[in-house]
């Protein structure tokens, strides 16, 4: 039987563990913070969103990085922005990354491994992706052309992805940002995903996009550049856009530019 002071105890570790919970998924939903970013969404104290950033950092869950400035730096220390780890990511819902893993490597080693097998897996994650683009063309069909990436992402978050927009003014533009990715684990393994993905998103727009960033390759936020209408690369409909024009360059692939 418990005694009065474990009883008194329990309900102060359980709301702890929650109000670290709510920072893990603060950060999961709007991708790297620092502890005053936290503290302003959660109504918490910077003080307290640091004890619960540094048990974060302890269990493994959190890691910290400089956080990245736009433009002139100001004077003093850069501010420490907080990131999932692989293993935070994994605390919320990619228990079966693995079995995607496998079923891939199934599909590659099937169609007898190399370049047929790479063409295998790419044919695979085409399919799905393009399966995935009708889920999401609902969200975009009464959405005028201005609002066409704010819809897809809204159509991102309703399936995991919590994705936001970013307006970026050079050059004209929005970043589509995801900060979620379940299947990472995969596309780390198998990039054809994140290129398929990429295309549907240029069908989707009718614009040809670039993806910046990947978390699959190590950075905190999947980042896809998406030209504003009436720049260089935008279509002006929706009609297919050839996926050799969706996808950065060999030298910003996957990474964010410095």
């Amino acid at each position: 039987m418990k005694n009065r002071s474990e009883q008194r105890e329990a309900p102060a570790v359980a709301e702890a563990a929650g109000t670290r919970q709510r920072v893990a998924r603060s950060i999961l939903d709007h991708g790297p913070s620092t502890a005053a970013e936290l503290a302003v969404r959660l109504g918490l104290t910077q003080a307290a969103v640091r004890r619960h950033l540094d048990a974060l950092v302890a269990e493994g869950l959190v890691e910290s990085r400089e956080k990245r400035v736009h433009g002139a730096r100001g004077r003093g220390r850069p501010a420490k922005a907080f990131a999932l780890t692989d293993g935070g990511r994994d605390a919320f819902d990619h228990a079966y990354d693995e079995l995607a893993v496998e079923a891939l490597r199934w599909i590659e080693r099937a169609a007898g491994g190399g370049e047929r097998g790479a063409a295998a897996v790419l044919a695979f994650a085409r399919d799905r992706a393009a399966a995935q683009a009708e889920q999401y063309r609902s969200f975009l069909e009464t959405a005028a052309p201005d609002g066409r990436a704010r819809a897809l992402a809204e159509a991102l978050t309703s399936s995991g992805f919590a994705a936001a927009v970013q307006e970026v003014a050079a050059p004209a533009g929005e970043q589509l940002c995801q900060h979620h990715c379940p299947v990472a684990h995969a596309a780390q393994r198998y990039p054809q995903l994140c290129e398929a993905e990429a295309e549907v998103f240029s069908d989707l727009l009718g614009s040809h996009v670039q993806r910046l960033a990947t978390i699959a390759l190590g950075d905190g936020v999947c980042t896809t550049f998406v030209p504003k209408a009436g720049h260089a690369g935008h279509t002006g409909h929706a009609g297919h856009v050839p996926a050799e024009t969706t996808t950065a360059t060999d030298s910003t692939a996957g990474r964010n530019p410095a």
